[in-house]
């Protein structure tokens, strides 16, 4: 990013308000406005500075700027603002559960709140289909899960080669911390994608919205406490997620567990996250999602070879045979890999924008809209009651985020009034 130091910290222009006393010997034809600027334009002289309007600066510092903001945050609309530390890993993967800081909300108006949902929605659904497109003809859902996290590693080592995003100051500790979230985010990313290969997207997405549940009780066992208000919005969670279960067309013992095990996952990683990474608060969100990213592959890689590595070369050609042409499988893995980075990347840049009740909101619907296109593009049946369990699963997440919201209002209403 270009920093201009315009004014020396040394010295300060005093920029005074016009005077229309003027000495007696002063001449006539000498006007107080342009005596003023005689004087002013003297000042600015022996501070060395140049008289080019200050706004012109900030023009032309503000368009380079947006120009390396562009390839560092590609579908970002500020890219002077930094992610808080904080942000990280409760929006590394909004496969996991979101639960979004608590910031002030920015105004914003609807056409850049439209375009922040709509890059954010129409990557997600890019994903999940081009992810089951290839589950579906090429079934090795460890090679994939092991692709995507090496296009994310790739991307982020790209942006900081090219200085297009500031590459941090790595260190024993930060590794040693990272581990164990890198784990969890690992084993919440290759549980998601073995359910993807096993049953529909729009009943692995059901499951998915389950993770409240998980998180209200392992934090619970950890100490935290959570309103009667929380408790009662996971039951239509539960309610919803069994009888999606019972009625779904699809359904697969093991792609359900590979569901539920994903969100233990993640909850795990958002809580682990907390108390591993609170020592590296100068570390951006970005950054720490792109090491977790490199960790995951490494972690991911060799058990994939050890689990289906065999059988990778003979479902090669009868992907291929299936198929037809080889370069049709090569682009669909390509952008599941790319659409898997950016939807996570753009989820940053969505909590930015947005306020965290708005954000909350917004990934219940994103939901909603990834099972309603899932189903539209593969044409899954759906049966009545497998619809009222989804719609049901999909309304308790819904009120379980606007419960968690009023009860961070709350707390934050309690702190600063202490």
């Amino acid at each position: 990013m270009l920093s201009l130091n315009v004014f020396p910290s040394s010295s300060s222009i005093p920029f005074t308000k016009p005077n229309h006393h003027f000495s007696i010997n002063a001449p006539h034809t000498l006007k107080p406005n342009l005596l003023n600027r005689f004087h002013h334009e003297s000042h600015l002289k022996k501070t060395n500075l140049s008289l080019t309007p200050t706004s012109q600066i900030h023009r032309s510092t503000t368009k380079l700027a947006s120009f390396n903001g562009f390839f560092s945050y590609p579908f970002e609309f500020s890219p002077f603002s930094p992610k808080p530390r904080n942000q990280i890993l409760k929006a590394v993967s909004d496969e996991g559960e979101v639960s979004p800081p608590s910031t002030t909300p920015k105004p914003k108006n609807l056409k850049k709140l439209a375009l922040v949902f709509g890059f954010w929605y129409f990557q997600n659904i890019v994903f999940n289909i081009y992810n089951k497109k290839v589950l579906n003809i090429f079934s090795f859902p460890w090679l994939l899960a092991s692709f995507q996290l090496f296009v994310g590693s790739i991307w982020m080592l790209v942006l900081w080669s090219l200085k297009l995003q500031p590459c941090p100051k790595i260190s024993k500790p930060f590794i040693f911390a990272l581990l164990g979230p890198a784990l969890f985010h690992t084993i919440g990313h290759i549980s998601a994608c073995v359910s993807f290969s096993k049953v529909a997207v729009s009943f692995t997405h059901v499951i998915k919205s389950a993770e409240p549940v998980f998180s209200v009780i392992f934090s619970s066992v950890l100490g935290d406490r959570y309103p009667i208000q929380v408790w009662l919005s996971i039951l239509p969670i539960v309610l919803g997620c069994s009888l999606a279960a019972v009625t779904e067309v699809s359904f697969n013992i093991q792609g359900l567990w590979c569901a539920l095990i994903s969100n233990v996952g993640f909850v795990l990683r958002n809580i682990y996250s907390k108390k591993s990474l609170q020592n590296f608060k100068e570390v951006d969100g970005l950054n720490l999602y792109g090491w977790i990213t490199i960790l995951s592959f490494l972690y991911l890689f060799p058990v994939a070879i050890f689990v289906e590595g065999s059988q990778w070369i003979p479902g090669y050609y009868k992907a291929i045979e299936a198929i037809g042409k080889p370069s049709i499988l090569y682009v669909w893995v390509l952008v599941s890999g790319v659409f898997y980075h950016l939807y996570n990347q753009s989820s940053y840049q969505a909590l930015d924008e947005i306020s965290p009740l708005t954000f909350s909101v917004g990934n219940t619907m994103k939901r909603v809209v990834v099972i309603v296109s899932s189903v539209l593009v593969f044409r899954n049946p759906v049966r009545p009651l497998n619809g009222l369990g989804s719609a049901i699963a999909i309304l308790g997440t819904f009120l379980y985020s606007q419960a968690t919201a009023a009860k961070k209002a709350k707390k934050i209403e309690g702190e600063k009034s202490s």
